[in-house]
């Protein structure tokens, strides 16, 4: 099972969907129990980004396909843990408050990124930490694994700051709520065509390592950039989410009662 390309792409598109069902089920049921709750959500998960630590360490010297998909779950682990922190209001920016009106260019910038800052700063701090440990390691996909969650995560805020057509605030949870006044909602800027081309061909790239790896009969490498080009294609699909008349939202209904999503739309509107 390990060994089996097909298999990675459908358990990387399984994680994508349900992972992020679970990280807006939790946040939003903290929502319904109050602040302390979201508390105790990031401290009781903290084994989950410990687990992560432990597996990207007890795989960097082996390139077996084991490694390389334990590499990538705890790659996932330690993205995991820091989105429930974000999404949670626990780690995110000194700014907690709505955009106040009138404000345009550096300062509407300043105070956008003011909301975040925290949590891109830990973000980076792992990404560098992996970039180190994994410097001549046998196994680097949990870095780039790691690399392209960061990289789209950025991409897909400057989309959204600087202005895309479709923008669903229906699951920001209630510590978010404020950041929904920083989305510009119209016609795409100039970024956008640009980050999709970006995001297409590093989709090639890991689909030109993937093709060497066969030639090379490299079982580890299969796996690896099959997961990485799942991954980064799955990316790449947000984007047009922002464009197209598609309601991606339905993908994670699931993970929100009724009640939960109506209140969160009369407090965002």
């Amino acid at each position: 099972m390990f060994e089996t390309p097909w298999i990675a792409a459908l358990a990387a598109l399984f994680l994508w969907w349900f992972a992020t069902g679970i990280l807006l089920w939790r946040v939003h049921a903290a929502d319904r129990g109050g602040q302390d709750q979201h508390i105790w959500s990031v401290i009781l998960s903290l084994p989950v980004f410990a687990a992560g630590v432990l597996g990207v360490n007890a795989t960097l010297m082996d390139a077996s396909p084991q490694a390389v998909w334990f590499a990538f779950l705890s790659a996932l682990a330690l993205w995991g843990w820091a989105e429930l922190a974000f999404l949670s209001g626990i780690i995110t920016g000194p700014n907690t408050r709505p955009c106040p009106g009138g404000l345009s260019g550096a300062e509407r910038f300043r105070a956008a990124f003011g909301t975040i800052a925290f949590h891109e700063v830990l973000l980076a701090a792992i990404l560098i930490a992996l970039a180190l440990a994994t410097i001549g390691a046998a196994n680097p996909f949990a870095f780039w694994t790691f690399l392209v969650l960061f990289g789209a995560r950025i991409s897909a805020k400057l989309n959204l700051y600087l202005g895309v057509p479709r923008i669903n605030t229906d699951f920001l949870p209630r510590p978010l709520a404020h950041l929904a006044s920083y989305f510009r909602q119209g016609p795409v800027s100039g970024f956008f065509p640009l980050s999709v081309t970006l995001l297409a061909l590093a989709v090639g790239c890991f689909l030109e390592r993937l093709w060497r790896a066969h030639q090379a009969a490299d079982a580890g490498a299969i796996i690896g950039f099959t997961l990485l080009t799942m991954l980064t294609a799955l990316a790449l699909l947000e984007h047009w989410f922002m464009v197209w008349r598609v309601r991606d939202d339905k993908l994670w209904r699931w993970a929100l009662p009724a009640p939960a999503i109506t209140k969160q739309k009369t407090e965002l509107n």
